[in-house]
C-alpha cells in the first residue's frame, strides 16, 4: 500500500462491469479514494470500505456528469463504461453512438482540471487482416462497435486533458455479481448442463484475464504513463482453443464442443478475424507482465 495515494481520488466509470469491479478493488487495496460510477444501483461488494463511494450516473445525462465532476473533482478518470455487445451495437447504432462516443465527449467536456484521463478501448478498432497489432498501427474497424470506439479514441486524443488509451482484447475472468458471462463462464455453464456448443476456430485473439487488465491500468495510473498502450494476454488463441482448454481444466466433456468457422454464424456484426496485440511497449514502459491463459483458467469460475 502507498500512503501517498490516500488523497488521490479516482473516478471509475462502468464500475458495475467485470473490469470495473476488479479495478475498484485493486485501487482500494492501494489506498486510493474511489468514486465508482455506474448505471443503476451499486452492485459492488465494497460498501463500507474506507475511501469508497458509489454514485449512480448516466453518460447520456450531461447535467448529471457536470454536477458529478464539479463536486468530486477527481485527480484521474478511468473511463471503462461502454456499450460493448457487438451485435446489439450493430442493430442499435444510435444508442451505441450516444453512449460510446457522445458519452465520452460529455465526460471529456467536464473533465477540466483532471490530471489524467484513461480511456479503455478494444482490439475491434482494427480490421483483423494482420493480427498482432502495435499501438501505432492504423485503425480500420469492420463493425459499428469498433467505429464508435475508434471515434471515442479520437475525441480522447483531441481533448486538452492528459490521456492514455488502453486497448485490450477478449477479457475473461471470474464473474462477479451483476456481470455478463464471458467465454470461460459460458463454456463451463453450457457443458455442465450437457449442452453442445459451437465455437469459432478461425478468429485469433490474445485473451486477457481481467486481473491483468486492471493491473495494467493501475500501472498506467502509478507511472502517469501517457499515449496508447496495448494491454492483453500473451497467448494467441482462438475461441475454440479457449473453450477446449477450459473444458479440459474443469473436467468437462470436450466432445460437446464443435469447431466452426465464423462464416457459419449469422450475426449482425462482422468480427475481425485476426487481432491480438504485441505488448512489448507495456512490458518495457510499465513493467506489465500478464499471466498465461493456463494460469488465467485457475482464476476463472470454480
Amino acid at each position: 500500500m502507498d500512503a501517498s495515494n490516500l488523497h488521490r481520488k479516482i473516478l471509475v466509470t462502468g464500475a458495475n462491469g467485470l473490469l470495473g469491479q476488479y479495478l475498484v478493488r485493486q485501487l482500494l487495496d492501494q489506498q486510493y479514494q474511489v468514486i465508482a460510477m455506474g448505471r443503476g444501483s451499486d452492485r459492488l461488494p465494497f460498501a463500507g470500505r474506507p475511501g469508497y463511494r458509489y454514485l449512480e450516473s448516466d453518460l447520456r445525462n450531461d447535467d448529471d456528469l457536470h454536477k458529478l465532476l464539479i463536486n468530486e473533482r477527481p485527480a484521474s478518470i478511468v473511463h471503462a463504461a461502454a456499450l460493448t455487445q457487438v451485435d446489439y451495437c450493430e442493430k442499435h447504432q444510435e444508442e451505441c453512438f450516444d453512449i460510446n462516443v457522445s458519452g465520452t465527449a460529455r465526460l471529456l467536456n467536464h473533465a477540466h482540471g483532471c490530471e489524467h484521463f484513461i480511456y479503455v478501448s478494444t482490439d475491434f478498432v482494427f480490421d483483423g487482416e494482420k493480427g498482432h497489432y502495435l499501438e501505432d498501427d492504423v485503425t480500420c474497424p469492420v463493425n459499428w462497435y469498433g467505429v464508435t470506439k475508434q471515434k471515442a479514441e479520437q475525441l480522447t486524443k483531441e481533448s486538452k486533458v492528459p490521456y492514455t488509451i488502453v486497448r485490450t482484447c477478449l477479457v475473461y475472468g471470474r464473474n462477479l455479481p451483476g456481470t455478463r458471462s464471458n467465454i470461460i463462464s459460458w463454456t463451463k455453464e453450457k457443458l455442465e448442463k450437457k449442452e453442445p456448443i459451437s465455437v469459432v476456430a478461425d478468429q485469433f485473439r490474445t485473451p486477457t484475464h481481467v486481473e491483468d487488465l486492471s493491473k495494467g491500468i493501475l500501472l498506467v495510473l502509478q507511472k502517469k504513463a501517457q499515449g496508447i498502450f496495448h494491454i492483453s494476454g500473451k497467448d494467441t488463441l482462438t475461441p475454440y482453443d479457449m473453450a477446449m482448454q477450459a473444458a479440459g481444466y474443469f473436467g468437462l466433456d470436450t466432445t460437446l464442443i464443435s469447431k466452426v468457422n465464423a462464416d457459419s454464424f449469422r450475426q449482425p456484426a462482422r468480427r475481425p478475424l485476426k487481432t491480438g496485440f504485441v505488448i512489448d511497449k507495456a512490458r518495457r514502459l510499465l513493467g506489465y507482465e500478464p499471466m498465461s491463459f493456463e494460469d488465467g483458467l485457475k482464476c476463472a469460475p470454480p
